[in-house]
C-alpha cells in the first residue's frame, strides 16, 4: 500500500503541477470524451456526416422548359404589323431620314418630323436637341433587322459616320421608335 500512496503523492505534488502532467491530463480527458461519444454514437457511415455536398447535382433550370442558352435555335417570331401600318423597315428608314434632318432646318421642324414615328418616351428624350447635333449627314447602306419578339426589333442603319441603332416596339400593330444610339466606329 505504500508503493500506491507514493505514487500517488508523487503524482499530486508533482506529476500534476508541472505544464507536462496538465497537458496528459487534458489529452485523456479530451479521449475520454471522444471515445464515450463514439460509443453512445453506434456505427457511423462513411458517407454521412458533416458534409456540405448534395447527394444530387444541383440544377437551377427547369429541364423541361426548352432552350434557355444564348444561342437560340429557334428562329425568331415575325414582327407583326397591322394592316395597312408602315413595316418596322418603314418605320426606321422614315425616323432616320428626319434624325438627319435638312440643312437649314429648325428644331421644331425637326421634332415633328421625328415625333409621329417615336414613342412619347423617345420624344420626351429628344425634347431639346437640336438637328446641328446630328454626327451624320446620308446613309450609306442597307438597313439590317435584327427581330427579337413580334412586338420588339432592333434596327441598325450603317450612315457616314457611323452607325445608327435603332429599338422599334409595336403598339396596337403600329411600329415606333423607342430607343435611339449612335455608334462610332
Amino acid at each position: 500500500m505504500t508503493t500506491m500512496r507514493r505514487a500517488l503523492e508523487f503524482l499530486v505534488t508533482r506529476g500534476l503541477r508541472s505544464r507536462l502532467g496538465v497537458a496528459l491530463v487534458i489529452a485523456v480527458l479530451v479521449l475520454g470524451v471522444i471515445g464515450a461519444a463514439r460509443l453512445v454514437s453506434g456505427a457511423a457511415d462513411p458517407a454521412e456526416g458533416l458534409s456540405s455536398r448534395p447527394n444530387q447535382p444541383v440544377s437551377t433550370v427547369d429541364p423541361t422548359a426548352g432552350a434557355d442558352g444564348v444561342l437560340s435555335t429557334e428562329t425568331p417570331p415575325t414582327p407583326l404589323t397591322r394592316p395597312g401600318a408602315r413595316t418596322p423597315e418603314q418605320t426606321a428608314e422614315r425616323f432616320a431620314a428626319a434624325w438627319l434632318g435638312r440643312p437649314g432646318m429648325t428644331a421644331e421642324e425637326w421634332h415633328a418630323g421625328m415625333r409621329p414615328l417615336s414613342t412619347p418616351a423617345l420624344t420626351e428624350k429628344l425634347n431639346g436637341a437640336e438637328p446641328a447635333t446630328v454626327p451624320a449627314e446620308k446613309v450609306t447602306g442597307s438597313l439590317t433587322m435584327r427581330q427579337r419578339t413580334e412586338t420588339f426589333v432592333e434596327m441598325l442603319l450603317p450612315l457616314n459616320a457611323g452607325q445608327l441603332r435603332l429599338e422599334l416596339v409595336a403598339s396596337n400593330g403600329a411600329w415606333l421608335v423607342d430607343v435611339l444610339d449612335w455608334e462610332r466606329p
